[in-house]
């Protein structure tokens, strides 16, 4: 069987934990921040670790990551 390809969007925008939790950054920090309260703005600072159904999606664009 051939090797799999990771999809480099996945790379570029996910990492695991030591534990295998998927970490992320957090959304809705790009643009638009006037309208966002300030609390928001400062709750997605950082990085966030994924819900399982998310994690389970993003981990199947990266075979080799576990």
């Amino acid at each position: 069987m051939p090797k799999l390809k990771t999809k480099s969007s996945a790379k570029k925008r996910f990492r695991l934990t030591g534990s295998g939790k998927v970490r992320s950054g957090a959304a809705c920090t790009q643009h638009m921040l006037r309208r966002r309260s300030q609390s928001m703005k400062r709750k997605a600072r950082g990085t966030m670790i994924l819900c399982d159904a998310d994690a389970k999606l993003v981990l199947s664009y990266m075979p080799y990551a576990k």
